[in-house]
């Protein structure tokens, strides 16, 4: 791996108002589920006396925050997992239940920024979109050569919120059905910027297909499910989980997530008796969302659609 300074690449998001949140820290075992680049470990060590564990999937992420926090000595211990794991990392490493937990779902710098991991197309690179680069899980270029056109249009419609979605795919799988695979980031790119009609929207055409690709990739968004509950469950009494989002479905998730978790039902008023599960274990500490200030949007554009929300367990 080339020599990387992670502060020169890597800005970590609400990073203030994340440990605002969830101090006071002297003292306290935190679990940074996704360290990513070290970003928010690393405030979280400097500003107090916590022990801090970080997992990440990310094998190269990984390597890079141990010898940023390396300065810690053994107050940062790292595991490389999915934070779907967390309660396996935790009874192997026997440090007891965690005080605090947080998590920094956005896709790191380093991925956005890699030419050869397909998670952009702002380079031509083969189209993996795994978190985990050593994974065996199908890539994004091996969904787009064998899901039907329903299923390929139900996940960039569903991920990506993207209207265009039966139109995206049938294209795909024209092209795919031609003999010409769409393999590389470029291609899919190119594609979508041809089937989407022009609109007004700032982003780039190929975005919502993008992002609707790596979550499924990933399974992010159900494994984001399993996490919380996960984590509210092995905090200590007191405890805090604090989770930042970047797109509504992520946030939507954690909202709902942390009202069920709150007591409040969160099924539909016709049926007659919750089933939802909803049982008081959690007080919500950010009645709405914390987001970055201007000042922070201007330094760091990828944190604009951040939201941070949090919860206490009872």
């Amino acid at each position: 791996m080339p020599d990387i300074n992670v502060r020169d690449v890597h800005m970590p998001v609400l990073a203030g108002e994340l440990v605002n949140v969830i101090e006071p820290l002297d003292s306290l075992l935190v679990v940074d589920a996704t360290v990513g680049l070290g970003g928010h470990s690393e405030l979280i060590l400097a500003s107090s006396t916590a022990a801090v564990i970080g997992l990440d999937q990310d094998a190269a992420a990984l390597e890079l925050a141990r010898g940023r926090l390396a300065v810690y000595g053994e107050r940062f211990l790292a595991a490389k997992a999915n934070f779907a794991d967390l309660g396996e990392v935790l009874a192997k490493m026997a440090r007891g239940s965690p005080d605090r937990i947080v998590a920094d779902l956005g896709v790191s710098s380093l991925q956005l920024d890699s030419q050869t991991r397909g998670f952009s197309f702002r380079f031509d690179a083969p189209l993996d979109m795994r978190m985990d680069g050593e994974s065996t899980r199908p890539t994004a270029a091996d969904l787009l050569a064998t899901l039907d056109h329903e299923d390929l249009a139900n996940i960039i419609y569903r991920y990506g919120e993207e209207r265009h979605s039966r139109r995206i795919a049938k294209w795909i799988i024209e092209k795919r059905d031609a003999g010409d695979p769409i393999r590389t980031t470029t291609e899919l790119a190119e594609l979508v910027t041809r089937a989407v009609p022009k609109s007004s929207d700032r982003i780039h055409p190929a975005t919502r297909t993008f992002q609707a690709l790596r979550i499924a990739v990933n399974d992010e968004l159900a494994i984001l499910e399993g996490f919380i509950d996960d984590a509210v469950r092995l905090l200590n009494a007191n405890g805090i989980l604090a989770i930042i989002t970047f797109h509504s479905l992520e946030d939507r998730i954690v909202k709902h997530a942390f009202r069920r978790l709150s007591g409040k039902c969160e099924c539909p008023p016709r049926i007659p008796e919750c089933v939802c599960g909803a049982k008081k274990q959690v007080e919500i500490i950010t009645r709405r969302p914390i987001v970055p200030t201007a000042e922070e949007e201007r330094r760091n554009p990828r944190s604009r659609s951040a939201k941070l929300r949090a919860a206490r367990k009872l």
